[in-house]
């Protein structure tokens, strides 16, 4: 759920559930290093830091970011190093550290499992923030938003603390060229131990997708969430020649729905995703062999949720009220993949503020490297200023209506950065199925992630079913 939306708390109350509570990984270094500067409320990462296997490398983040007693009125964020294929050291370290700090918190005081979730497209960070998890004890990974085939070698190999390698997508290089990004355990943790390899389960929207996965050992998931078009976040596009409703929204037709017969007949354990949000549907999806489903808006707009206070209060009240468009924007992430975007005044889906915000690229998370004419690495967002995207190689039409979705999402979870115009605005994103929840789980101000559970676990009679 976006960046900071499913945080430890969220991930902690839903493991201590029974239930399988998912951290977000994206942007955990960035996440981390902004909560630092705000003196770590709480001390809640200063405790998780703590039980880390070297110390040295705590003091070191915790001296280039902390600041205690928080920033000063003001004062801007400390910026964070942006990524590369061979990225700064200390950025690295904050992102093992917060990977692993964020999995500690989810499992303190229970023995529920707790999983992480990444998205194949930001592949450079990868390496770092999955031996970060290892060493905290994650017990699944997720990844999405890709074709994540290198995934099972590597945790193979972190388990082991060995040196990897995992292949990065770079436009315009030559099959042969292997670019990569490298990771030794042993500059973290000195003699790496063996690891515990947590469960792999792929995002996929196609069947073909999953069988591609399936067939080789190398590859092969330990299972399959399969998510369509109506949940939040990023979406697959659809398959054929795109094709736009009277809202600018993708249309999705017979050739984007599963079947899922084959993906049962994969033999591994599947989650359905996507609008599935009740009891019928968890029904259904256990009488087509499922395990289970895979929820995000319910709990993305619970008291545990990272999402800030201020903007929960808003969406639920513009969906009470019964104004709140979800919209699937094929223009807004640089991703190049559909993003579902709530209506909200405020917020970069309008207009005016989407305007105003001056472009930028300060986060860099969803930057592609590119062979530059020299042979040498650009790297280039279509949501940064447009003539820097174009002197890099990029069409100008590619940034027409795309969104800053890192400092959008950080701003979301209460990070915004301080600009000389004023914070950073929002954006908030959610599944289709954002009024029908609210109308059963909103006759309070506000629910919990107990709340979900028990709604989604109840049977006809009203009763609870035994947890999955």
């Amino acid at each position: 759920m976006g960046v900071a939306v499913s945080g430890w708390s969220l991930a902690r109350a839903v493991a201590r559930l029974g239930q399988l509570g998912v951290v977000s990984g994206t942007a955990l270094e960035t996440v981390h290093a902004r909560r630092l500067g705000d003196g770590d409320p709480g001390g809640h990462l200063r405790r998780a830091y703590s039980s880390f296997p070297e110390p040295s490398l705590v003091r070191r983040v915790l001296h280039r970011w902390f600041v205690a007693g928080g920033r000063p009125p003001g004062e801007a964020y400390r910026a964070v190093p942006m990524f590369r294929l061979e990225s700064p050291r200390a950025l690295r370290e904050l992102t093992v550290l917060a990977n692993f700090a964020e999995v500690q918190l989810a499992k303190w005081g229970h023995d529920g499992p707790i999983g992480i979730n990444y998205l194949e497209k930001i592949q450079m960070p990868t390496p770092d923030a999955l031996y970060g998890a290892l060493l905290a004890g994650v017990d699944y990974v997720l990844m999405g938003a890709g074709i994540p085939s290198d995934v099972p070698h590597l945790l193979n190999g972190l388990a082991r603390g060995e040196q990897v390698a995992y292949r990065v997508a770079v436009t315009g290089a030559r099959p042969h060229d292997g670019h990569a990004v490298r990771f030794d355990p042993a500059e973290v943790v000195g003699r790496p131990a063996r690891l515990v390899r947590p469960r792999f389960v792929a995002i996929v929207s196609s069947n073909t997708l999953a069988s591609f996965l399936a067939k080789d050992p190398a590859t092969r998931p330990d299972g399959f969430v399969v998510e369509d078009h109506r949940a939040g976040g990023h979406n697959a596009p659809p398959r054929g020649p795109l094709v736009l409703d009277e809202l600018g929204q993708p249309v999705y037709g017979a050739r984007d729905e599963v079947d899922l017969d084959q993906i049962a007949s994969l033999g591994l354990p599947f989650w359905l995703a996507g609008g599935v949000a009740s009891p019928a549907h968890l029904a259904e999806a256990r009488a087509a062999g499922a395990a289970g489903i895979q929820v995000g808006t319910a709990f993305a707009l619970c008291a545990e949720s990272g999402l800030a206070p201020g903007l929960r209060a808003r969406v639920l009240a513009v969906a009470r009220a019964g104004t709140a468009g979800v919209v699937t924007d094929p223009r807004a992430s640089p991703s190049g993949y559909p993003f579902k975007v709530v209506q909200l005044e405020g917020t970069l889906s309008e207009p005016a503020v989407y305007a105003r915000r001056e472009r930028r690229c300060d986060v860099g998370l969803l930057r592609t490297p590119v062979v530059r004419p020299d042979g040498g690495i650009a790297y280039r967002c279509p949501s940064e200023p447009a003539d820097a995207y174009v002197r890099k190689g990029g069409k100008s039409e590619d940034t027409i209506g795309r969104t800053c979705l890192c400092n959008a999402l950080l701003a979301t979870a209460g990070l915004a950065q301080l600009r000389d115009s004023g914070l950073e605005p929002p954006i908030v994103t959610s599944g289709d199925d954002l009024a029908r929840l609210v109308e059963v789980l909103g006759a309070k101000d506000s629910w919990t992630a107990a709340d979900v559970v028990a709604y989604l676990l109840a049977d006809a009679r009203g009763s609870r079913a035994s947890t999955i």
